[in-house]
């Protein structure tokens, strides 16, 4: 088993930034590739970033790239996502997830990923 959990989400004004962190605890955690994803009411779960165990490989949803940076730091057990230029459509519940399968993997599908957070909320202000 894995738990996650997100924290560093909050209010922030359009333009701002923000840095997400997920820890994670239990099984193997630093061999598992991670994703982070991005909910708002009444829409599906969205992919936003991806990254391998090892970071060397990221992978990002075209609607953060170029302004967000996935990371991880195994020897504390915690991923982050950091998002720059803050817009309105950033808000959501934003959730991380494992994928212990396939740690390589970059993916921006839901069903490759085992182990979820119970989210963070993020809300950008106009």
């Amino acid at each position: 088993q894995v738990q996650l959990v997100e924290s560093g989400g909050g209010l922030v004004q359009t333009g701002g930034s923000l840095q997400l962190s997920c820890v994670a605890s239990g099984r193997t955690v630093s061999s598992n590739a991670m994703g982070w994803f991005r909910q708002t009411p009444g829409k599906a779960r969205e992919f936003v970033a991806s990254i391998s165990w090892s970071g060397g490989s990221t992978y990002y949803a075209d609607s953060v790239k170029g302004r967000s940076t996935i990371s991880r730091d195994n020897a504390k057990k915690t991923g982050y996502l950091q998002i720059n230029r803050l817009k309105p459509e950033d808000t959501g519940i934003y959730y991380c997830a494992q994928n212990v399968r396939e740690p390589t993997m970059v993916s921006p599908y839901e069903e490759r990923y085992d182990y979820w957070g119970q989210g963070t909320q993020v809300t950008v202000s106009s």
